[in-house]
């Protein structure tokens, strides 16, 4: 039996992300049965009217799939416990249903934090002394705690001892949901499936490696939040460094949790760490012009909307490889996407052939969202020309070749936390070496030694000095929105 509780239940992240998901797990026949569905938090209601309002958000985020007769079926694992967070008596009162629900029987549970994170570290606190924390043989207790974890080196530190005093490592699941993501995964699939990929991945091969994570939404009503956090903590401390991992690690020896964090944390702990000096040759910070107007930011606000970041990571495959990170709100288009720019041949036969163009080195492009897909650029020869050439490209997309719908990535995280599997959740030694490497440049970027945020127009692709940036080192961003 499967217990999966949901503290801040009565939030958006619920509605919007966890009940669609679980709900698709339904109806694809993969959730683990039985399941008992918990939902805690302060509001005051009983199990139908929490399922009430599930199914008219479920209706809207789960899209077509969505049947009043599926509904009731997956409704009927759904239950609601009032309490609060703050209260003792609520996580007895908690204990105590559950121990109903499960007919006293050994039961594994699964707590989800999809609360303000102030609370992920009281919630443990309350488990644990609550009892509920405790494994027994047949019943395993693991807790999955939401993005952001902490908001530096030393505040995720206080947060991973705070949930160890109650919670062993292996029982804490910190979630990224880029890393749900089935483009993402088959990063590695790309990487270490196929041949002709795996002996050309290094320094002899590749020039540079580019990812960027734009969005063209504003903050919006995510002032206050964003305030206290902008780009780097929002994007680059989790989101980018995850993907980064993906596409520098070294194969792991297995295809298991172990195996496969422990090179990923071998990789952040090879990125080079940046000095003042460094951070402020190697980073760019923007901001888009109404930013200053929204609701809840300060005037004068000096928070980064856009970034960019030039890390190095010193190991044998990749010494010397720039690695170009970057993310802004308010941009041209919505796209995550690597890119691998390879070197140029060491000699051109066919230089000055074509005139008015420069041939380049051979690119590709995994792209996470969201047309997810991957391409090649190679050059070509023009037809029924005199050896002239050109950029041509090969083009795969999920969506063209597999059916359905691309699943979201809640489903797949999930769904492994409950089976306790953890390939795909971030273990304390890799939270805390990616702050380690943001850190110095948030100090520096709030440090005021630095020029003030660019502004930048709302659906450009960032500040114009990002341009000039990259020029610096001789390259330039592949700045396409490719829907591959």
């Amino acid at each position: 039996m499967h217990s999966l509780i949901i503290f801040g239940a009565s939030g958006d992240l619920t509605s919007r992300k966890l009940i669609p998901a679980l709900y698709h797990l339904f109806l694809k026949k993969r959730l683990p049965l039985p399941l008992n569905i918990i939902g805690f938090s302060r509001t005051v209601m009983d199990d139908d009217e929490w399922r009430g309002k599930l199914s008219e958000t479920t209706k809207e985020f789960a899209g077509s799939v969505f049947t009043e007769d599926s509904w009731a079926s997956f409704a009927a694992l759904v239950h609601y416990q009032a309490g609060d967070i703050g209260d003792a008596a609520s996580f007895a009162a908690l204990g105590s249903r559950l121990e109903a629900l499960e007919n006293s029987n050994p039961a594994d549970r699964l707590y989800y934090l999809a609360t303000a994170p102030q609370f992920y570290g009281p919630a443990a606190e309350q488990l644990g002394e609550a009892g509920l924390a405790a494994e027994s043989p047949g019943a395993s207790r693991r807790i999955v705690v939401e993005k952001p974890f902490g908001t530096d080196l030393d505040s995720a530190q206080k947060l991973n001892d705070s949930i160890h005093r109650h919670f062993d490592e292996s029982q804490i699941y910190r979630i990224d949901h880029y890393l749900g993501k089935e483009t993402v995964n088959n990063v590695l699939v790309l990487r270490f499936a196929n041949a002709i990929f795996e002996p050309i991945w290094n320094r002899n091969y590749i020039d540079n490696i580019q990812i960027t994570a734009n969005e063209e939404v504003l903050i919006g009503r995510r002032a206050p939040y964003y305030e206290t956090a902008g780009i780097l903590r929002d994007m680059f401390q989790n989101h980018l460094l995850q993907i980064l991992t993906f596409a520098t690690m070294e194969p792991p020896a297995r295809f298991d949790a172990k195996a496969i964090r422990d090179e990923k944390v071998k990789v952040l702990q090879s990125i080079r760490p940046l000095s003042e000096e460094e951070v402020i040759a190697n980073s760019v910070r923007g901001q888009y012009r109404s930013y200053r107007d929204e609701p809840g930011v300060a005037k004068g606000s000096q928070t980064a909307t856009y970034g960019a970041v030039r890390l190095f990571i010193d190991n044998w495959r990749w010494k010397d490889v720039p690695v170009f990170l970057r993310s802004g709100k308010g941009m041209s288009c919505r796209t995550t996407q690597i890119v691998i720019n390879f070197r140029q041949p060491p000699h051109s036969l066919f230089a000055g052939k074509t005139p008015g163009f420069d041939p380049e080195g051979n690119r590709l492009l995994l792209q996470i969202q969201p047309a997810e897909g991957i391409q090649i650029h190679f050059m070509s020869k023009i037809p029924d020309t005199d050896m002239k050439i050109r950029n041509s490209e090969l083009n795969f997309n999920f969506k063209n070749s597999f059916r359905g719908e691309m699943p979201d990535s809640y489903e797949r995280l999930l769904l492994d936390a409950l089976e306790g599997d953890a390939s795909l959740f971030a273990r304390n030694d890799e939270v805390e070496a990616a702050w380690r490497i943001i850190d110095p440049v948030q100090k520096t970027w709030d440090s005021g030694v630095m020029q003030d945020p660019e502004f930048y127009e709302t659906g450009a692709m960032g500040p114009v000095q990002s341009e000039r940036w990259m020029e610096t080192f001789g390259q330039r961003w592949f700045d396409l929105c490719p829907m591959v």
